[in-house]
């Protein structure tokens, strides 16, 4: 059965499972059928033999028979992938795990997928808008709240703005700094 509503960013539909990134496949290593996979995640290790992955939007099923490091990346071995003719249809695909396969975190530490969707709200429970994306800065990640149409807020992810993360409840609750608002 259909809605015909879409998720929100981040958020996979009910029945399906959310998928997150965890590198791109390159191109094809050697003559056994090897890829070679630039890492897009910071949890390198969780990817192992008898694993599975899931390369493409198509989010083909694979099953991991080798994993070894190579210079900045990863080289790969998939089962019934045994050329580099086979592993070349693989060339620039993304490869993804599945959400339920990622590590705990630290209290107080959260997965950007987990965030963006959330409700934004300041410390009186005013809404503020909706997480739509996390920036990645050198200092510290910036949310970009938007509430109705075009109007974005760009919040510092650093204590003194973040107050409270609800994951039960998805809501973020933010102290304004002065000069974060625009007053009109």
């Amino acid at each position: 059965m259909t809605s015909g509503k879409k998720s929100v960013a981040g958020l996979p539909a009910a029945s399906k499972p959310a998928f997150l990134a965890v590198g791109r496949i390159r191109r094809p290593h050697g003559v056994q059928g090897e890829v070679l996979m630039e890492i897009h995640t910071d949890f390198p290790e969780r990817l192992v033999p008898k694993g599975i992955v899931y390369a493409g939007r198509e989010y083909k099923e694979l099953r991991l028979d080798s994993v070894r490091g190579h210079k900045d990346g990863l080289l790969l071995g998939f089962e019934g992938i045994g050329t580099p003719e086979e592993a070349g249809l693989f060339r620039n695909q993304i490869v993804y795990v599945e959400s339920k396969e990622l590590p705990e975190l630290p209290e107080g530490e959260y997965y950007h997928h987990q965030l963006v969707g959330m409700q934004v709200v300041d410390e009186n429970e005013c809404d503020l808008g909706t997480l739509i994306e996390i920036l990645q800065t050198g200092a510290n990640d910036v949310y970009v709240v938007r509430a109705g149409g075009e109007n974005e807020l760009l919040l510092p992810a650093i204590q003194d703005v973040i107050l409270k993360v609800d994951l039960l409840n998805r809501i973020i609750q933010v102290h304004l700094l002065p000069g974060l608002v625009n007053e009109k």
